[in-house]
């Protein structure tokens, strides 16, 4: 599991001051990303190596609100990875208390749009998530 924190801004707002909900779908974006930094394979390396892992999916459902200037702790974990596909999981919390849980499902895709698999096309990277994927049962 990987902690990224995010500080609200005022303009993730709306007008009741209260974060607004589609900025949480961003900060569950920004932590996969930081996510990957963190396991040793960032985006940017993938998008060098026309690797691509868009949105299948993604959910998230809201405990309670934040407001601006709170900071929002996203625990990012991989849930399921096959090869083909993967799920993160987000818990995000603001001072130890559940704010709202998330989760995006993504697949590979090469720059032609096509499947990829990676354990057979990335083994390297296949590795890296296998052993995320053995840290988070």
């Amino acid at each position: 599991m990987y902690t990224y924190k995010h500080k609200v801004a005022y303009y993730e707002t709306d007008k009741m001051g209260i974060t607004h909900h589609s900025n949480y779908i961003r900060f569950m974006e920004e932590s996969r990303v930081e996510w990957l930094d963190h396991v040793g394979w960032s985006y940017k390396k993938c998008e060098e190596m026309k690797m691509f892992s868009p949105v299948l999916s993604v959910n998230c459902s809201y405990k309670h609100n934040t407001t601006f200037d709170d900071v929002i702790e996203i625990n990012v974990s991989l849930k399921k990875y096959n090869g083909l596909r993967m799920t993160i999981g987000y818990e995000m919390k603001k001072d130890g208390e559940i704010v709202a849980i998330g989760e995006t499902e993504h697949c590979f895709l090469n720059e032609h749009g096509l499947p990829i698999r990676i354990k057979k096309e990335y083994p390297e990277f296949d590795e890296i998530l296998n052993k995320e994927l053995e840290e988070n049962i």
